[in-house]
């Protein structure tokens, strides 16, 4: 039939779609946060704040930017060093096994509410 086209798979490795590169998305993050460390003051300035109020919002921007560098690179340390080492990750507090979950049943008696 023309214009049918069958789905055929590639049969030597050269033929087939290049996997994409690794994404580095912390840098991808910081590289953002850097531009709006430039862009905010020069809008603030644009709409009529003074030098010195945009000034000091760049400068909580960039401390703010700084500050979520060194956690994301740490994070990141972390997440290597486990991958290494082959430990799943359990969770933010690490627990485990029966009632480690809040709201769990209770023992004791059922108390009814007249």
């Amino acid at each position: 039939m023309p214009g049918h086209r069958t789905a055929s798979r590639p049969t030597s490795p050269a033929l087939r779609p290049a996997e994409p590169p690794a994404v580095d998305t912390a840098s991808d993050v910081i590289r953002w946060a850097a531009f709006s460390c430039v862009l905010v003051p020069v809008v603030l300035v644009w709409y009529g704040m003074s030098l010195a109020g945009a000034a000091g919002a760049a400068l909580g921007l960039a401390a703010v930017t700084g500050v979520c560098r060194m956690l994301l690179r740490q994070s990141e340390r972390c997440a290597a060093r486990s991958l290494e080492r082959g430990v799943p990750h359990r969770g933010r507090h690490g627990r485990s096994g029966a009632g480690a979950h809040r709201g769990g049943r209770r023992s004791g008696g059922h108390h009814s509410v007249d």
